[in-house]
Protein backbone atom coordinates (compact mmCIF):
# COMPACT_ATOMS: atom_id res chain seq x y z
CA UNK A 1 0.00 0.00 0.00
CA UNK A 2 1.57 3.22 -0.79
CA UNK A 3 2.54 5.65 1.91
CA UNK A 4 0.29 8.17 0.75
CA UNK A 5 -2.68 5.70 1.75
CA UNK A 6 -1.97 4.65 5.32
CA UNK A 7 -4.09 6.64 7.10
CA UNK A 8 -7.31 5.50 7.99
CA UNK A 9 -10.38 6.53 6.07
CA UNK A 10 -14.18 6.65 5.98
CA UNK A 11 -14.30 2.75 4.70
CA UNK A 12 -12.16 1.24 7.30
CA UNK A 13 -14.78 -0.33 9.69
CA UNK A 14 -15.95 -1.78 6.23
CA UNK A 15 -12.48 -4.63 6.17
CA UNK A 16 -13.04 -4.65 2.71
CA UNK A 17 -10.14 -6.84 2.47
CA UNK A 18 -10.43 -9.40 5.55
CA UNK A 19 -11.10 -13.02 4.62
CA UNK A 20 -14.55 -13.10 6.14
CA UNK A 21 -17.85 -13.66 4.11
CA UNK A 22 -17.33 -12.18 0.32
CA UNK A 23 -14.03 -11.27 -0.31
CA UNK A 24 -13.27 -8.75 -3.21
CA UNK A 25 -10.04 -7.42 -3.58
CA UNK A 26 -8.53 -4.22 -5.65
CA UNK A 27 -11.60 -2.11 -7.25
CA UNK A 28 -13.96 -5.09 -6.57
CA UNK A 29 -13.99 -4.08 -3.25
CA UNK A 30 -16.47 -1.27 -4.12
CA UNK A 31 -19.05 -3.91 -4.07
CA UNK A 32 -18.41 -4.63 -1.02
CA UNK A 33 -18.09 -0.86 -0.02
CA UNK A 34 -21.27 -0.28 -1.65
CA UNK A 35 -23.30 -2.51 0.25
CA UNK A 36 -21.89 -1.97 3.62
CA UNK A 37 -22.13 2.00 2.79
CA UNK A 38 -21.54 5.11 0.86
CA UNK A 39 -19.17 7.77 2.50
CA UNK A 40 -19.71 6.59 5.80
CA UNK A 41 -23.33 5.51 5.47
CA UNK A 42 -23.31 1.66 6.26
CA UNK A 43 -27.08 1.36 4.54
CA UNK A 44 -28.06 -2.70 5.20
CA UNK A 45 -27.37 -0.91 9.10
CA UNK A 46 -28.93 2.00 8.46
CA UNK A 47 -32.22 0.28 7.37
CA UNK A 48 -32.10 -2.68 9.56
CA UNK A 49 -31.90 0.12 12.68
CA UNK A 50 -34.94 1.69 10.75
CA UNK A 51 -36.89 -1.32 10.56
CA UNK A 52 -35.94 -1.97 14.59
CA UNK A 53 -36.95 1.66 15.32
CA UNK A 54 -40.50 0.76 14.01
CA UNK A 55 -40.67 -2.35 15.30
CA UNK A 56 -39.59 -0.91 18.78
CA UNK A 57 -42.16 1.91 18.53
CA UNK A 58 -39.40 4.48 18.26
CA UNK A 59 -39.44 7.31 16.20
CA UNK A 60 -39.43 6.71 12.32
CA UNK A 61 -39.62 8.81 8.97
CA UNK A 62 -42.16 11.68 8.96
CA UNK A 63 -41.36 13.27 6.39
CA UNK A 64 -39.46 15.77 8.27
CA UNK A 65 -36.09 17.54 7.78
CA UNK A 66 -33.30 20.07 8.75
CA UNK A 67 -31.65 22.34 6.68
CA UNK A 68 -28.45 24.09 8.87
CA UNK A 69 -27.25 26.93 6.98
CA UNK A 70 -23.21 26.60 9.02
CA UNK A 71 -21.76 30.00 8.85
CA UNK A 72 -18.24 29.02 10.09
CA UNK A 73 -16.09 31.80 11.66
CA UNK A 74 -18.99 33.22 13.57
CA UNK A 75 -20.95 36.36 12.14
CA UNK A 76 -21.13 39.16 13.84
CA UNK A 77 -24.65 39.47 15.81
CA UNK A 78 -24.70 43.59 15.98
CA UNK A 79 -24.08 43.78 12.52
CA UNK A 80 -26.32 41.63 11.21
CA UNK A 81 -29.80 40.09 13.09
CA UNK A 82 -29.19 42.60 16.50
CA UNK A 83 -28.15 46.13 15.40
CA UNK A 84 -27.68 48.90 17.87
CA UNK A 85 -28.14 51.91 15.44
CA UNK A 86 -28.16 54.15 18.16
CA UNK A 87 -24.70 53.37 20.05
CA UNK A 88 -21.40 54.99 18.91
CA UNK A 89 -19.74 53.98 16.27
CA UNK A 90 -17.08 51.76 17.86
CA UNK A 91 -19.77 50.11 19.19
CA UNK A 92 -22.41 49.76 16.14
CA UNK A 93 -20.17 49.65 13.18
CA UNK A 94 -20.43 50.74 9.70
CA UNK A 95 -24.10 49.11 8.73
CA UNK A 96 -27.11 51.26 8.41
CA UNK A 97 -30.26 49.15 9.37
CA UNK A 98 -33.86 48.88 7.61
CA UNK A 99 -37.09 48.37 9.21
CA UNK A 100 -38.83 45.29 8.49
CA UNK A 101 -41.74 43.29 8.05
CA UNK A 102 -42.42 42.75 11.78
CA UNK A 103 -43.17 46.53 13.12
CA UNK A 104 -40.73 47.63 15.14
CA UNK A 105 -37.84 45.54 13.87
CA UNK A 106 -34.97 46.81 12.47
CA UNK A 107 -32.09 44.55 10.65
CA UNK A 108 -28.51 44.89 8.88
CA UNK A 109 -29.74 47.33 5.96
CA UNK A 110 -27.70 44.58 3.44
CA UNK A 111 -30.33 41.69 4.48
CA UNK A 112 -33.57 43.58 2.63
CA UNK A 113 -35.05 40.18 1.09
CA UNK A 114 -35.06 39.09 4.34
CA UNK A 115 -36.56 41.52 6.31
CA UNK A 116 -39.47 41.99 3.65
CA UNK A 117 -39.85 38.31 4.57
CA UNK A 118 -39.38 38.55 8.23
CA UNK A 119 -42.52 37.44 9.33
CA UNK A 120 -41.65 33.72 7.84
CA UNK A 121 -38.67 33.86 10.37
CA UNK A 122 -37.40 34.13 13.87
CA UNK A 123 -34.59 35.78 15.36
CA UNK A 124 -32.81 34.60 18.41
CA UNK A 125 -30.73 37.40 20.21
CA UNK A 126 -30.13 35.56 22.81
CA UNK A 127 -28.28 32.19 22.57
CA UNK A 128 -25.57 31.56 25.07
CA UNK A 129 -22.64 30.77 23.25
CA UNK A 130 -20.35 30.25 26.26
CA UNK A 131 -18.59 27.04 25.60
CA UNK A 132 -18.25 27.41 22.11
CA UNK A 133 -15.53 27.51 20.07
CA UNK A 134 -14.23 26.94 16.31
CA UNK A 135 -12.17 24.87 13.88
CA UNK A 136 -13.39 22.17 15.27
CA UNK A 137 -16.87 23.82 15.96
CA UNK A 138 -19.43 21.60 17.23
CA UNK A 139 -21.49 22.35 20.30
CA UNK A 140 -24.02 23.98 18.69
CA UNK A 141 -24.33 21.09 15.73
CA UNK A 142 -24.14 18.44 18.76
CA UNK A 143 -26.02 20.87 21.35
CA UNK A 144 -24.07 19.53 23.85
CA UNK A 145 -21.56 21.99 25.78
CA UNK A 146 -18.45 19.48 26.14
CA UNK A 147 -18.48 18.54 22.34
CA UNK A 148 -15.43 21.35 22.45
CA UNK A 149 -12.30 19.47 21.29
CA UNK A 150 -10.33 22.79 22.01
CA UNK A 151 -10.51 22.20 25.76
CA UNK A 152 -12.49 18.78 26.13
CA UNK A 153 -10.22 15.59 25.17
CA UNK A 154 -13.18 13.81 24.30
CA UNK A 155 -14.96 16.89 22.51
CA UNK A 156 -14.97 14.77 19.09
CA UNK A 157 -16.83 12.72 20.22
CA UNK A 158 -20.13 13.93 20.78
CA UNK A 159 -22.01 12.82 18.01
CA UNK A 160 -24.09 15.24 15.42
CA UNK A 161 -27.46 16.32 15.61
CA UNK A 162 -27.78 15.07 12.68
CA UNK A 163 -25.86 11.59 13.19
CA UNK A 164 -28.19 11.15 16.29
CA UNK A 165 -31.43 11.76 13.67
CA UNK A 166 -29.90 9.59 11.48
CA UNK A 167 -29.90 6.69 13.98
CA UNK A 168 -32.98 7.08 15.51
CA UNK A 169 -34.93 7.28 12.45
CA UNK A 170 -33.53 7.43 9.27
CA UNK A 171 -33.81 9.19 6.32
CA UNK A 172 -37.00 10.01 4.74
CA UNK A 173 -36.44 7.39 1.62
CA UNK A 174 -34.37 4.17 1.98
CA UNK A 175 -32.60 5.15 -1.22
CA UNK A 176 -30.81 8.20 0.44
CA UNK A 177 -28.68 9.15 3.27
CA UNK A 178 -30.13 10.28 6.48
CA UNK A 179 -27.47 13.24 7.19
CA UNK A 180 -25.65 14.74 4.38
CA UNK A 181 -22.98 17.75 4.35
CA UNK A 182 -21.78 20.02 2.19
CA UNK A 183 -18.32 20.18 3.61
CA UNK A 184 -15.23 23.02 3.04
CA UNK A 185 -13.18 21.50 5.91
CA UNK A 186 -13.86 18.66 8.05
CA UNK A 187 -13.06 20.68 10.97
CA UNK A 188 -16.37 22.74 9.98
CA UNK A 189 -18.72 19.64 10.81
CA UNK A 190 -19.68 17.47 13.44
CA UNK A 191 -19.38 13.99 12.77
CA UNK A 192 -21.11 10.39 14.26
CA UNK A 193 -18.41 10.49 17.40
CA UNK A 194 -19.17 7.99 19.65
CA UNK A 195 -22.91 6.82 17.57
CA UNK A 196 -19.49 4.83 15.49
CA UNK A 197 -19.14 5.78 12.06
CA UNK A 198 -21.88 4.51 10.36
CA UNK A 199 -23.38 7.56 11.54
CA UNK A 200 -20.47 9.91 9.92
CA UNK A 201 -22.33 12.33 7.17
CA UNK A 202 -22.63 11.36 3.81
CA UNK A 203 -20.36 13.46 2.22
CA UNK A 204 -22.73 15.72 -0.38
CA UNK A 205 -19.27 17.42 -2.00
CA UNK A 206 -18.15 14.31 -3.68
CA UNK A 207 -21.64 13.28 -5.60
CA UNK A 208 -22.48 16.34 -7.20
CA UNK A 209 -20.43 18.39 -10.20
CA UNK A 210 -20.35 22.25 -8.46
CA UNK A 211 -18.09 25.43 -9.29
CA UNK A 212 -14.75 24.98 -7.19
CA UNK A 213 -13.79 28.25 -5.39
CA UNK A 214 -10.52 29.26 -3.87
CA UNK A 215 -9.92 29.99 -0.14
CA UNK A 216 -11.01 33.36 -0.79
CA UNK A 217 -13.89 33.15 -2.48
CA UNK A 218 -12.71 33.11 -6.00
CA UNK A 219 -14.41 31.22 -9.09
CA UNK A 220 -11.60 29.09 -10.51
CA UNK A 221 -13.67 28.05 -13.47
CA UNK A 222 -13.06 25.00 -12.77
CA UNK A 223 -15.81 22.32 -11.45
CA UNK A 224 -15.39 19.35 -9.36
CA UNK A 225 -16.93 16.25 -10.85
CA UNK A 226 -19.04 13.94 -9.07
CA UNK A 227 -17.03 11.44 -8.72
CA UNK A 228 -19.04 9.11 -5.82
CA UNK A 229 -21.20 8.28 -9.14
CA UNK A 230 -18.64 7.18 -11.45
CA UNK A 231 -17.91 3.27 -11.41
CA UNK A 232 -14.17 2.36 -11.96
CA UNK A 233 -12.87 0.96 -15.51
CA UNK A 234 -13.72 -2.43 -15.73
CA UNK A 235 -16.71 -2.56 -13.40
CA UNK A 236 -20.14 -2.29 -14.55
CA UNK A 237 -23.56 -1.90 -13.13
CA UNK A 238 -24.48 -5.36 -14.41
CA UNK A 239 -21.07 -6.58 -12.67
CA UNK A 240 -21.91 -5.02 -9.48
CA UNK A 241 -25.79 -7.12 -9.72
CA UNK A 242 -23.98 -10.07 -10.65
CA UNK A 243 -21.79 -10.34 -7.12
CA UNK A 244 -24.99 -9.36 -5.71
CA UNK A 245 -26.56 -12.06 -6.76
CA UNK A 246 -23.93 -14.30 -6.02
CA UNK A 247 -23.76 -12.91 -2.90
CA UNK A 248 -27.71 -14.41 -2.28
CA UNK A 249 -26.51 -17.57 -3.61
CA UNK A 250 -24.12 -17.91 -0.75
CA UNK A 251 -26.50 -16.72 1.76
CA UNK A 252 -28.69 -19.53 0.94
CA UNK A 253 -26.40 -22.33 1.88
CA UNK A 254 -27.04 -21.12 5.74
CA UNK A 255 -30.28 -20.70 5.33
CA UNK A 256 -31.54 -24.12 5.99
CA UNK A 257 -29.80 -23.69 9.52
CA UNK A 258 -31.18 -19.96 10.11
CA UNK A 259 -33.98 -20.50 12.66
CA UNK A 260 -34.26 -16.72 13.03
CA UNK A 261 -35.11 -15.71 10.13
CA UNK A 262 -31.71 -12.97 10.33
CA UNK A 263 -30.33 -14.39 7.03
CA UNK A 264 -33.67 -13.62 5.05
CA UNK A 265 -33.61 -10.22 6.91
CA UNK A 266 -30.11 -9.45 5.61
CA UNK A 267 -31.04 -10.24 1.91
CA UNK A 268 -33.69 -7.13 2.20
CA UNK A 269 -31.66 -5.13 3.08
CA UNK A 270 -28.64 -5.98 1.31
CA UNK A 271 -30.57 -5.42 -1.78
CA UNK A 272 -31.96 -2.15 -0.53
CA UNK A 273 -28.22 -1.11 -0.03
CA UNK A 274 -27.34 -2.10 -3.19
CA UNK A 275 -30.60 -0.31 -5.05
CA UNK A 276 -29.04 2.82 -2.86
CA UNK A 277 -25.67 2.65 -4.69
CA UNK A 278 -26.67 1.70 -7.90
CA UNK A 279 -30.32 3.11 -8.08
CA UNK A 280 -30.92 6.47 -10.11
CA UNK A 281 -32.99 8.65 -6.99
CA UNK A 282 -29.83 9.83 -5.13
CA UNK A 283 -27.82 10.51 -8.63
CA UNK A 284 -30.83 12.65 -10.16
CA UNK A 285 -31.21 14.33 -6.82
CA UNK A 286 -27.65 15.65 -7.00
CA UNK A 287 -27.67 16.25 -10.86
CA UNK A 288 -28.79 20.22 -11.19
CA UNK A 289 -29.12 19.64 -14.76
CA UNK A 290 -32.39 18.38 -14.33
CA UNK A 291 -33.61 21.47 -12.08
CA UNK A 292 -35.52 24.01 -14.82
CA UNK A 293 -33.31 26.86 -16.47
CA UNK A 294 -35.58 29.04 -14.53
CA UNK A 295 -34.94 28.02 -11.22
CA UNK A 296 -31.34 27.79 -11.11
CA UNK A 297 -30.78 31.26 -12.58
CA UNK A 298 -33.39 32.44 -9.37
CA UNK A 299 -30.39 30.60 -6.99
CA UNK A 300 -27.53 31.80 -8.87
CA UNK A 301 -24.24 30.48 -10.16
CA UNK A 302 -22.73 31.19 -6.84
CA UNK A 303 -21.18 27.84 -5.13
CA UNK A 304 -22.96 28.33 -2.10
CA UNK A 305 -26.68 29.09 -4.11
CA UNK A 306 -25.72 25.87 -5.91
CA UNK A 307 -25.26 23.81 -2.99
CA UNK A 308 -28.72 25.35 -1.49
CA UNK A 309 -30.34 24.28 -4.23
CA UNK A 310 -29.15 20.90 -4.41
CA UNK A 311 -30.24 21.21 -0.30
CA UNK A 312 -33.83 21.70 -1.49
CA UNK A 313 -33.19 19.00 -4.08
CA UNK A 314 -32.37 16.59 -1.39
CA UNK A 315 -35.12 17.25 1.23
CA UNK A 316 -37.59 16.37 -1.66
CA UNK A 317 -35.85 13.22 -2.28
CA UNK A 318 -35.60 11.92 1.34
CA UNK A 319 -32.42 13.29 3.10
CA UNK A 320 -33.59 13.99 6.64
CA UNK A 321 -30.67 16.33 7.84
CA UNK A 322 -28.20 18.74 5.70
CA UNK A 323 -25.50 20.33 6.83
CA UNK A 324 -24.21 23.32 4.26
CA UNK A 325 -21.10 24.75 5.53
CA UNK A 326 -21.03 28.30 3.98
CA UNK A 327 -17.35 29.20 4.33
CA UNK A 328 -14.50 29.49 1.32
CA UNK A 329 -11.19 28.60 3.40
CA UNK A 330 -10.65 25.81 5.36
CA UNK A 331 -9.39 27.51 8.57
CA UNK A 332 -11.53 29.20 11.21
CA UNK A 333 -14.25 30.27 8.52
CA UNK A 334 -15.00 32.84 6.02
CA UNK A 335 -17.35 34.48 8.95
CA UNK A 336 -14.64 35.17 11.65
CA UNK A 337 -14.10 38.76 10.44
CA UNK A 338 -11.33 39.46 12.57
CA UNK A 339 -10.35 42.53 10.49
CA UNK A 340 -8.90 43.86 7.44
CA UNK A 341 -5.20 43.36 8.66
CA UNK A 342 -5.54 39.59 8.97
CA UNK A 343 -6.31 38.31 5.88
CA UNK A 344 -8.47 36.10 4.57
CA UNK A 345 -10.70 36.86 6.95
CA UNK A 346 -11.34 40.66 6.59
CA UNK A 347 -13.16 42.61 9.03
CA UNK A 348 -16.61 44.27 9.40
CA UNK A 349 -16.81 46.55 6.02
CA UNK A 350 -14.30 44.63 3.54
CA UNK A 351 -15.13 41.06 5.23
CA UNK A 352 -18.43 40.76 6.30
CA UNK A 353 -20.26 43.33 3.73
CA UNK A 354 -19.99 41.35 0.39
CA UNK A 355 -21.11 38.03 2.37
CA UNK A 356 -24.51 39.55 3.35
CA UNK A 357 -25.71 40.72 0.14
CA UNK A 358 -24.76 36.91 -0.92
CA UNK A 359 -26.21 35.62 2.27
CA UNK A 360 -29.50 37.33 1.97
CA UNK A 361 -30.14 35.71 -1.18
CA UNK A 362 -29.55 32.29 -0.76
CA UNK A 363 -31.60 32.51 2.51
CA UNK A 364 -34.72 34.10 1.08
CA UNK A 365 -34.51 32.14 -1.99
CA UNK A 366 -34.21 28.71 -0.60
CA UNK A 367 -37.12 29.64 2.17
CA UNK A 368 -39.13 31.09 -1.05
CA UNK A 369 -38.60 27.95 -2.92
CA UNK A 370 -39.35 25.18 -0.27
CA UNK A 371 -42.52 27.64 0.51
CA UNK A 372 -43.40 27.60 -3.00
CA UNK A 373 -43.11 24.24 -3.92
CA UNK A 374 -45.17 23.06 -0.34
CA UNK A 375 -42.09 21.94 1.21
CA UNK A 376 -41.49 24.91 4.02
CA UNK A 377 -44.07 23.44 6.74
CA UNK A 378 -41.72 20.07 6.91
CA UNK A 379 -38.52 21.65 6.54
CA UNK A 380 -36.70 23.47 9.30
CA UNK A 381 -33.82 26.07 8.35
CA UNK A 382 -31.44 27.11 10.45
CA UNK A 383 -28.80 29.80 9.98
CA UNK A 384 -26.39 30.37 13.17
CA UNK A 385 -22.73 30.21 13.24
CA UNK A 386 -20.61 28.77 16.57
CA UNK A 387 -20.48 32.60 18.24
CA UNK A 388 -21.21 36.64 18.25
CA UNK A 389 -18.06 38.72 18.02
CA UNK A 390 -17.39 41.47 20.33
CA UNK A 391 -19.29 45.11 20.99
CA UNK A 392 -16.40 47.20 20.20
CA UNK A 393 -14.56 47.15 16.50
CA UNK A 394 -10.93 46.92 16.44
CA UNK A 395 -9.63 44.03 17.55
CA UNK A 396 -6.02 42.36 17.47
CA UNK A 397 -5.04 45.90 15.90
CA UNK A 398 -7.42 46.27 13.26
CA UNK A 399 -9.61 49.00 12.54
CA UNK A 400 -12.99 47.47 12.36
CA UNK A 401 -12.70 44.15 12.95
CA UNK A 402 -14.28 41.98 16.01
CA UNK A 403 -13.01 39.39 18.01
CA UNK A 404 -15.00 35.70 19.12
CA UNK A 405 -17.29 36.84 21.57
CA UNK A 406 -18.95 33.61 23.25
CA UNK A 407 -21.12 35.75 25.83
CA UNK A 408 -24.16 35.67 23.14
CA UNK A 409 -24.92 35.28 19.69
CA UNK A 410 -28.05 35.64 17.41
CA UNK A 411 -29.29 32.65 14.82
CA UNK A 412 -32.39 32.63 12.62
CA UNK A 413 -34.99 30.08 11.69
CA UNK A 414 -37.29 29.97 9.39
CA UNK A 415 -40.43 26.65 8.71
CA UNK A 416 -40.93 23.44 10.45
CA UNK A 417 -44.30 24.50 11.00
CA UNK A 418 -43.33 26.84 13.57
CA UNK A 419 -44.70 30.02 14.92
CA UNK A 420 -42.83 32.53 13.26
CA UNK A 421 -42.60 36.56 12.93
CA UNK A 422 -40.92 37.17 16.04
CA UNK A 423 -37.64 37.76 18.06
CA UNK A 424 -37.15 35.99 21.09
CA UNK A 425 -34.26 37.64 23.56
CA UNK A 426 -33.04 40.61 24.22
CA UNK A 427 -29.29 41.74 24.56
CA UNK A 428 -28.05 44.61 26.70
CA UNK A 429 -27.65 48.16 25.03
CA UNK A 430 -24.56 47.50 23.61
CA UNK A 431 -25.09 44.02 22.33
CA UNK A 432 -22.36 42.08 24.59
CA UNK A 433 -24.65 40.13 27.04
CA UNK A 434 -28.01 38.40 27.28
CA UNK A 435 -30.56 40.90 28.99
CA UNK A 436 -33.74 38.41 28.45
CA UNK A 437 -34.69 34.93 27.64
CA UNK A 438 -31.18 32.85 27.90
CA UNK A 439 -31.08 29.86 24.50
CA UNK A 440 -28.24 27.22 25.27
CA UNK A 441 -27.39 25.20 22.74
CA UNK A 442 -29.36 22.31 24.42
CA UNK A 443 -32.37 24.06 23.67
CA UNK A 444 -31.79 24.74 20.26
CA UNK A 445 -30.96 20.70 19.80
CA UNK A 446 -34.11 20.03 21.97
CA UNK A 447 -36.64 22.17 19.23
CA UNK A 448 -34.99 20.07 16.13
CA UNK A 449 -35.67 17.01 18.26
CA UNK A 450 -39.41 17.90 18.29
CA UNK A 451 -39.47 19.04 15.28
CA UNK A 452 -38.33 15.90 13.62
CA UNK A 453 -40.06 13.61 16.10
CA UNK A 454 -36.75 12.32 18.17
CA UNK A 455 -37.63 11.64 21.50
CA UNK A 456 -36.28 14.21 24.11
CA UNK A 457 -34.94 11.73 26.27
CA UNK A 458 -33.17 9.62 23.79
CA UNK A 459 -30.05 7.80 24.91
CA UNK A 460 -26.84 6.08 23.43
CA UNK A 461 -24.29 4.35 25.20
CA UNK A 462 -20.16 5.37 25.00
CA UNK A 463 -17.54 2.64 24.78
CA UNK A 464 -17.45 2.41 28.02
CA UNK A 465 -21.09 1.53 28.26
CA UNK A 466 -21.98 4.53 30.07
CA UNK A 467 -25.38 6.14 28.74
CA UNK A 468 -25.21 9.59 27.14
CA UNK A 469 -28.40 11.73 26.66
CA UNK A 470 -29.25 13.33 23.35
CA UNK A 471 -29.91 16.68 24.64
CA UNK A 472 -28.65 18.14 27.66
CA UNK A 473 -29.63 21.04 29.71
CA UNK A 474 -32.14 21.44 27.09
CA UNK A 475 -35.98 22.12 26.15
CA UNK A 476 -37.70 22.72 23.10
CA UNK A 477 -38.74 26.90 22.75
CA UNK A 478 -42.40 27.19 23.49
CA UNK A 479 -42.21 30.14 21.79
CA UNK A 480 -42.32 28.43 18.51
CA UNK A 481 -44.79 25.21 19.33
Amino acid sequence: MPAAHRHRHAFTHFNARSREGLMLVSRRNMLKAGLAGIAGLTAPDLLRHRAAAAAGGRSTPNGKSVILLWMAGGPSHIDTWDPKPDRPLQNRGPFGTIATRLPGVRICEYLPRQAALLDKFTIIRSVDAEHSNHEPNTVFQTGNTAAAPRVNREGHLYPAIGSIIARERGPNHPSMPAYAVFMRSRSHIAWGGWLGKSYDPFLANQAASLPVYDLVGNDTGQRSTASLFQLPSGLSYERIHERRALLVEFDRLRRDIDVSGSMDAMDRFGQQAVDMLMGRRAQEAFDLSREPAAVRDRYGSHLWCQQALLCRRLVEAGVAFITLDLSYHTASGTWDTHGDNIPPYGGIWNGLRPLLPLFDHLLTTLVADLDQRGLLDNTLVIAMGEFGRTPQMGTQGSTDGRNHWPVVMSTCLAGGGLRHGQVIGVTEADGGRIKERRVTPGDLAATIYRHMGVPLDTHYLDPTGRPRPAVENGRPLAELF
